[in-house]
């Protein structure tokens, strides 16, 4: 399938200054000798993907005489050739002459790259600058760019193994078909653009990240000001997956990092994913979203400060969760687990109920800024299943829990984070999750440390 590539960026919305024009009608200005001025010198830009347009950068001319200024020309010293796209005073070119600054004024100028394929493997740098004359002496703004090439994704089928020499940028979908296998190495950095999909069509997706050489998804902007944006693209989609596999990834600002759909029953012994070693967080909706049947098993897991849930069960599913951090915090506005077996069709003025056949959640922490941060919303109905085994976990729930299926419940307890505004969910000595667990055969915690016996609740073993 031919990959395409998306058009450029359309470019600038520029803010126009107040400039004096003469004319012939007016009295003559009498026009100052002086030079410019400028708020920056150099205009860089973080690392922009190759074809892929950044975000603008904006710098002022500034005239600081108390006569107007008359600059005789303005040019980007690339030209048309440049990467850089130049707009002054919300006008685009490479070429301007004779603009004109009231004293004590001046106007905007906006600068935008474009990099071309190159074929290197690593960051490059490009410059370029604008030579401003003003009274036949020449002022510069040097222009840099830390650009890299990427394979690109737009709307293909993918499978065999990605390389992981540079990045991989989703453009619209990057696809597993029916019945093909897709296997991304350690350490492969995979960017998203708005709205993109990893989509999984009934194939397998094994993601390989290892302690230390983690596989990545993210948004493809890397200005740091959208280091914590969350929806810059959708996430990973499994339909009808056969069984799939990731361990040591991190999911991040994204709207559902994973979303999970299945009906077929072919592969119903298996789990439709094993999760192991991975953080999700940051996403505008939710971390984990099982809708209507596919099977999932975590360990060592952190999903938190998500906009939504952590984890959210809709029609049915199964799951069976073992030392894992389902937390809120951040924008969450929804407990950090909501578990429901049905579904309202308003559309169709329908009622789709699913079975819940295993519903377990051992060793966990379930915490958040909420007063109850686990919530079930379940209707039994004729050969439909409702099975949940959840034990020793620390949850926060007012009132606490008095079904059945809980034991051994530490109930609001503050789990004593080490630092919950930079993500670090390791704890204090004397924090309920010490030692509290019981062993299972999860026999390590997220950072490879061995399990004591009995283990702590939660990812990490302190």
């Amino acid at each position: 399938m031919i990959q395409k590539r998306l058009a450029y960026f359309l470019f600038f919305m520029a803010t126009a200054t107040t400039v004096l024009l003469s004319t012939s009608c007016k009295k003559a200005v009498l026009l100052s000798n002086g030079n410019l001025a400028f708020s920056k010198d150099t205009v860089v830009f973080d690392t922009v993907f190759t074809t892929i347009g950044s975000t603008t950068q904006q710098f002022k001319i500034y005239n600081n005489d108390n006569r107007t200024v008359k600059i005789e020309e303005v040019e980007l010293m690339g030209g048309t050739s440049s990467p850089f796209r130049l707009n002054v005073d919300g006008i685009p070119g490479d070429n301007f002459t004779d603009i004109e600054i009231e004293g004590r004024d001046s106007l905007f100028a906006f600068v935008e790259v474009t990099l071309e394929v190159n074929g290197q493997t690593l960051p490059m740098i490009i410059e370029d600058s604008i030579r401003f004359r003003t009274n036949g002496v020449d002022q510069y703004v040097k222009l840099a760019v830390w650009g890299q090439d990427a394979y690109f994704h737009y709307k293909d089928l993918n499978e065999g193994t990605w390389p992981n020499d540079k990045p991989h940028v989703i453009y619209g979908y990057a696809a597993i078909d029916s019945a093909k296998t897709l296997n991304i190495q350690a350490g492969t950095d995979i960017y998203l653009h708005k709205n993109a999909i990893l989509y999984n069509y009934k194939g397998t997706l094994n993601i390989n990240g290892t302690l230390g050489n983690e596989v990545e998804l993210m948004g493809d902007r890397l200005e740091s000001w959208y280091d914590d944006v969350a929806g810059q693209y959708y996430g990973i989609y499994f339909h009808e997956a056969r069984p799939s596999t990731i361990n040591y990834a991190i999911i991040k600002n994204g709207i559902s990092g994973i979303h999970m759909y299945s009906k077929d029953q072919s592969f119903a012994s298996s789990y439709t994913l094993t999760l192991t070693n991975t953080k999700i967080f940051n996403n505008a909706s939710y971390g984990i979203f099982l809708y209507s049947g596919p099977r999932l098993k975590a360990e060592n897991c952190v999903i938190s400060k998500n906009g939504y849930h952590a984890m959210l069960v809709l029609e049915g599913a199964d799951f069976n969760i073992n030392h894992c951090d389902l937390l809120g915090y951040g924008s969450a506005q929804a407990p950090a687990v909501g578990i429901s077996n049905f579904y309202n069709d308003f559309a169709n003025q329908t009622q789709n109920i699913g079975s819940i056949s295993e519903g377990i959640i051992y060793n966990s922490v379930i915490y958040g800024n909420l007063e109850s941060e686990i919530a079930f919303d379940t209707i039994p109905d004729a050969g439909i299943t409702l099975s949940f085994d959840i034990k020793n976990c620390l949850i926060k729930r007012t009132p606490s829990g008095t079904d059945n299926f809980y034991t051994s419940i530490f109930w609001n307890h503050s789990p004593m984070f080490t630092n919950i505004a930079e993500y670090d969910f390791t704890f204090a000595s004397a924090s309920k999750l010490n030692n509290n667990g019981f062993f299972t055969t999860l026999t390590t915690d997220i950072n490879g440390n061995p399990r004591n016996d009995p283990p702590d609740i939660g990812a990490y073993e302190n």
